[in-house]
């Protein structure tokens, strides 16, 4: 048998979906993967039926449908102040992950380099291998996850092609300010390279921290290229319709990729997902509280539980530290979680470039009960 590529030794399958599939076995309550167990707003579950019965089963303009481009362009432009055409600044994708890989294609030649924060969401490092590229790790430093600035700097010296940043980020928890973006961008304009932002969380953000868009930053334009997805704000991570929001000369490169990726994504998807986007601002307001809430909930178990654990500013995932139970490993103490207390998450080694061996991520993105029933399994832990 001939031997597979090469490139493929450098990163395994993903460990989020392994450790579900191991929850599944056990029949553990799933904080490893982070996708909601409660429906979408209804409004878009009575336009999907709709959808199903209209003339939306063919394949759509490869790059969008066009109601769908219309609706997400208006989306952009009104939670961002830009000026956004639905024909020169969008491509659709299948995902955010499909995003991030025609992002990173479109960007860069085999043998550049790309700037990864650690840690970082599994999927970039991958990405950037596939692409040919090679990754450059600079660390997020806890409590906060802030980054050294000096440090940042001279990853930039290495002139790499692209740097990317998850905002708020996955698996921290952390948002991005307003200081932070604008110093990214000034090492970006120095030494002439793309910032790939990936903001699928932009709406779960908690009080005090807000949302910075990085392309409405100024100097954004010609370098900022957005990857995003509609899974998290709408609930529907099973639609998969993500896409890129760059500068029309970008976008015309990235449209190439995506048309060879995948062609295209589901045409009644985003018939129906339309009415997700032309939704009112309450809504969003509203889906800030309903994550607050679970994150509230979860938070007050750890808390009583009294293990260290990372506060989350964004998204919907928290940092247990595991340390004081003694396991060799991370990976070994999330397989022990599922097995003997009930509960699945993911080993944080999977996270970090660095030898980090003693976090576990759980996520909140589910019902109150559940949440509950998790925290309750959690609680066991004190009489390990």
């Amino acid at each position: 048998m001939p031997a597979t590529a090469t490139r493929l030794s450098a990163f395994t399958e993903s460990v989020i979906r392994g450790t579900t599939r191991l929850a599944n076995e056990h029949g553990a309550i799933n904080l490893a993967q982070g996708f909601p167990d409660f429906d979408p707003p209804e409004e878009l579950l009575a336009a999907l039926e709709r959808a199903t019965r209209g003339p939306h089963h063919q394949y759509a303009v490869t790059w969008g449908a066009p109601r769908f481009r219309d609706a997400l362009a208006k989306k952009i432009s009104r939670f961002t102040g830009l000026e956004v055409d639905p024909d020169r600044h969008l491509v659709v994708t299948c995902g955010s992950t499909e995003a991030m890989m025609v992002a990173m294609m479109t960007a860069c030649n085999p043998g550049d380099k790309v700037i990864v924060f650690s840690p970082f969401y599994e999927n970039y490092a991958a990405d950037a291998i596939l692409s040919g590229a090679e990754p450059i790790y600079v660390a997020l430093r806890p409590p906060d996850f802030g980054f050294d600035r000096e440090e940042l700097a001279k990853a930039f010296e290495q002139k790499p092609k692209a740097i990317v940043v998850c905002n708020p980020s996955n698996p921290t928890g952390k948002v991005f300010t307003r200081d932070e973006l604008l110093y990214i961008l000034q090492l970006a304009e120095e030494h002439d390279a793309f910032v790939i932002m990936d903001e699928p969380y932009e709406h779960i953000v908690f009080e005090p921290h807000e949302h910075v868009y990085a392309c409405a930053l100024p100097g954004a334009a010609s370098r900022v290229i957005t990857c995003n997805s509609l899974s998290k704000t709408y609930s529907i991570t099973g639609w998969r319709l993500g896409y890129v929001h760059a500068a029309p000369e970008v976008i015309a490169q990235a449209r190439k990729v995506h048309d060879f990726l995948t062609v295209g994504a589901a045409a009644p998807l985003q018939e129906a997902a339309v009415a997700g986007l032309e939704l009112p601002d309450s809504y969003y307001a509203g889906l800030t509280s309903l994550y607050t809430a679970k994150r509230d909930v979860f938070l007050g178990y750890l808390r009583e539980l009294g293990l260290p654990f990372t506060e989350p500013q964004g998204a919907y995932y928290v940092m247990l530290d595991i340390s004081s139970f003694g396991f060799a490993t991370d990976s070994e103490a999330s397989e022990w979680l599922i097995k003997e207390i009930g509960v699945a998450g993911v080993a944080g080694s999977s996270f970090f470039r660095e030898p980090v061996n003693h976090l576990i991520r759980f996520h909140f993105a589910k019902s109150e009960g559940i949440l509950r029933a998790a925290g309750e399994k959690l609680l066991g832990l004190r009489d390990r």
